[in-house]
């Protein structure tokens, strides 16, 4: 039995993985014409491939002016890790991203009423207030996965992830340290699009995978796109 989940692409190392994301980024865009909707992650994998997506490589071969960004999650609320998912985009693309195109989830307000600020703002983009099996909500969502099995602030045996109405999530109590009120997008939310990408890297990851591939019942492994689900593993992560 394999111990790595279905879908899974093994590269060298977190440069390939974020070198391979940017990829097939390029060719989302390419092939659709009008604005294209991504649904971002933080982490330090994504940090690569956020200053790799803005830097000489890949600058040119993106279309910025009609690309919108999006995110998976945030940390909410009055501490200093309030908005880092936001900073990290923010920080690494600069200015090449035209007013209006980014979409941060707020941070200046209780973990509820961000939540529901956000669903606002994706039902907006989305111009209808019920998703449509047919069309979806981003074009492309890149998601990591927690030492514990999470993805996005979707965290095991907790009541957000059972959530399939709600496109997005109060998380008043995070699985995980930093623990600091979080919003995140439903499974409902992350799974309305033709392409998911995992950015997985490190040793770290080995048992979680493992689990995954045993069919654990983990967030990460419930996140599913509604065309193709992809693992981009690093050598360390796949061990």
């Amino acid at each position: 039995m394999s111990t790595l989940p279905a879908g899974h692409r093994v590269l060298p190392d977190a440069d390939a993985v974020a070198r391979a994301a940017a990829e097939r980024l390029v060719a989302v865009a390419a092939a659709k014409p009008g604005h294209v909707g991504v649904c971002l992650s933080g982490g330090s994998t994504p940090k690569l491939l956020y200053r790799l997506l803005a830097g000489p490589e890949f600058r040119d071969a993106l279309p910025w002016d009609r690309l919108h960004w999006f995110f998976g999650d945030e940390r909410v609320g009055d501490r200093a890790e309030a908005g880092s998912n936001r900073r990290l985009a923010e920080d690494a693309f600069g200015d090449l991203v035209p007013p209006g195109h980014l979409h941060p989830i707020p941070t200046d307000r209780p973990a509820p009423g961000a939540a529901a600020a956000y669903a606002v703002e994706l039902r907006g983009w989305y111009g209808a207030d019920r998703l449509d099996p047919t069309r979806p909500l981003f074009d492309l969502v890149f998601l990591g996965l927690g030492e514990d099995g999470h993805t996005a602030s979707l965290f095991p045996g907790k009541p957000e992830v059972e959530e399939d109405e709600a496109w997005v999530v109060a998380v008043p109590e995070a699985g995980l340290a930093p623990f600091v009120p979080r919003v995140s997008l439903s499974l409902t939310a992350l799974g309305a699009t033709p392409l998911i990408l995992f950015l997985v890297t490190g040793q770290g990851k080995r048992a979680p995978l493992a689990r995954l591939a045993a069919g654990e019942n983990l967030p990460a492994g419930r996140a599913k796109a509604r065309g193709e689900t992809v693992w981009l593993l690093d050598e360390a992560a796949a061990g």
